[in-house]
């Protein structure tokens, strides 16, 4: 099973890259929103990568982060979402995007996915709402978007110290603490995950202290 990889972009097309891996080259299917922020022709990209294998066809699709990863999996395991489906959705949306979209199941937002019918949209947010708590703790996983170089010879060097934007540690390390937080105080992990979405939408940037502070108002009985 191929796992990652990291090489030198030799092409771009519309969904995919043709990734130079040591003279191997490698077609890798990707969103949009991953396209976007990949480097250009010549330089050196780094992807966590999932093999789908079917009778008449084998594709590599590849991912920034490890949560992406897993939320393309969880995504697929749903019926009626294929590997196209749920790289549009996380194109759309990203991984915190979806994380936040189905802790609140809020099935308007998945259906910006291009593709993503009304149905199917509730669908995803029902079957997969018990998920969600597990993935937003999980945002701690290190992206492996790509530091940027010329040099062909690099990516074994790349790919043992990827950069890391700034801000997504902090905001990822938020949302997993205040969501520790609230399950040490014993409110159910869906229901902290909802609240905590919540209280990130309200302030993207909000550190610990201030989203536990918002979910526990959110969780607060009403009347």
């Amino acid at each position: 099973m191929i796992g990652k990889l990291t090489g030198v972009i030799e092409m771009r097309g519309a969904d995919h890259v043709l990734l130079d891996v040591r003279g191997v080259g490698y077609i890798v299917h990707v969103s949009e929103r991953t396209l976007m922020a990949l480097p250009g022709r010549g330089e050196v990209a780094a992807l966590y990568t999932e093999l789908v294998v079917r009778e008449d066809l084998m594709q590599l699709f590849g991912f920034p982060t490890l949560l992406e990863k897993e939320w393309h999996r969880v995504l697929t395991s749903v019926q009626g979402v294929g590997a196209k489906a749920s790289m549009a959705i996380l194109g759309a949306l990203g991984p915190d995007g979806v994380s936040r979209a189905i802790a609140l199941g809020d099935a308007a937002a998945l259906r910006r996915a291009p593709g993503v019918g009304p149905k199917l949209a509730l669908r995803i947010a029902n079957e997969l709402k018990d998920k969600a708590p597990a993935l937003m703790a999980v945002m701690e996983s290190a992206p492996a978007m790509p530091a940027r170089t010329a040099d062909a010879e690099a990516p074994v060097a790349v790919a043992a110290a990827p950069t890391i934007p700034a801000a997504m540690p902090a905001a990822s390390n938020a949302v997993s603490e205040a969501m520790s937080a609230l399950a040490n105080l014993g409110y159910a992990p869906s229901d902290a995950a909802r609240a905590v979405a919540e209280a990130q939408a309200n302030a993207p940037e909000a550190e610990t202290p201030a989203l536990i502070r918002d979910a526990l108002r959110r969780l607060a009985p009403k009347g």
